[in-house]
């Protein structure tokens, strides 16, 4: 869980209300590393614009590829995520 001030779900209004349901995952849940974003919407749109286009978008890469680049990268970060 974040130590930074965020919204949840629940408590959203407007657009982030509207965002968090374009991204949530299929159960309606919204992961903390997206709720980070509670007040400024626009860094969420755009943090979940960019792991659209990188996970998803053309690239020689395939998407398992990408995927064991990314989990990686989080295990030479010491992130749990």
């Amino acid at each position: 869980m974040a130590w930074i001030e965020s919204i949840s779900p629940d408590d959203a209004e407007g657009e982030l209300k509207e965002l968090y349901k374009k991204f949530a995952s299929p159960d309606g849940s919204v992961d903390h590393i997206l709720q980070v974003h509670a007040m400024n919407p626009e860094s969420l749109a755009a943090h979940c614009a960019l792991y659209v286009q990188s996970m998803h978008g053309r690239s020689g890469l395939s998407r398992a590829e990408r995927e064991m680049i990314a989990v990686e990268v989080s295990r030479v970060n010491e992130c749990v995520y």
